[in-house]
């Protein structure tokens, strides 16, 4: 089943679809959407799946081919605010993934903005904000464009928390996560009105037991308002469908084809 070509954004998904590597995860999707999210991961003195060189010319080749494009997401544990040093290990592993995907040009290098410290009032919020600020700064000049660096917003934080670092960091872009909106018991229609205009990827997914299960798990009516402002805005940017299964894949496109009334 695809939905490619069928709206003004670009509909995608995770690169860990199928139980295997990126490459036969990205030969799998290619016909099926139009961006891949690659989820990658590098665990200190052990496994890494950072695409080699080979790898990031195949992964280029398959882009060209079906007119594909990719976002990256930075791995989980990045906590750029903690210390906005280029020496610390997140901006260490933050640089290494840019460095091993900058020959794909990703559509976005998506990131998580871990600012417990502030929410929990360990220190000021003013003092996190500034270090927030120079850390997406500095991770700009790795990726060569603001605009290309999406901040996501978590569960567990307030959908607004984000906003002062964003008042201050010039042309970063948002990453809306709707199925943490969805979880936290938000409606995201109007953090999405808000924020549209900054708004360069939209994450995708329904709640069942967890998050980034199916979107048959997310309630249809609720999903058919997202959808619909999406296309009444004519959004052109990427919308991942971010779940891990192929199952979940394959509901998830029949829960929007059912939302929209699309045969």
């Amino acid at each position: 089943m695809t939905l490619k070509k069928r709206f003004s954004f670009r509909l995608g998904t995770t690169s860990y679809i199928l139980p295997a590597n990126l490459l036969p995860n990205v030969e799998y999707l290619a016909p099926l959407v139009e961006d891949v999210e690659l989820v990658l991961f590098e665990v200190d003195d052990g496994p890494s799946n950072l695409p080699d060189a080979a790898e990031q010319a195949e992964l280029a080749r398959l882009a060209a081919r079906f007119d594909l494009t990719y976002t990256v997401h930075l791995p989980l544990d990045l906590r750029l605010a903690a210390d906005y040093s280029d020496g610390h290990v997140s901006m260490v592993k933050a640089r290494r993934v840019i460095e091993h995907t900058r020959a794909l040009n990703p559509f976005a290098y998506v990131l998580h903005l871990d600012g417990r410290e502030a929410r929990d009032g360990a220190i000021d919020t003013a003092v996190w904000e500034r270090q927030a600020v120079r850390a997406l700064q500095i991770v700009t000049g790795w990726v060569g464009d603001a605009a290309r660096l999406c901040v996501e917003n978590l569960d567990h934080y307030p959908p607004d928390f984000w906003d002062g670092v964003l008042a201050q960091a010039a042309g970063i872009s948002r990453c809306v996560d709707v199925g943490h909106l969805w979880l936290e018991g938000h409606d995201p229609l109007p953090f999405l009105c808000s924020h549209l205009i900054r708004v360069r990827v939209i994450h995708l997914h329904g709640v069942a037991e967890r998050d980034h299960s199916s979107l048959g798990h997310a309630p249809p009516q609720a999903l058919k308002a997202v959808l619909l402002y999406l296309i009444e805005q004519q959004y052109r940017g990427v919308v991942t469908i971010e779940v891990f299964s192929d199952e979940d894949l394959t509901t998830s496109l029949a829960a929007i084809q059912g939302a929209l009334g699309m045969e």
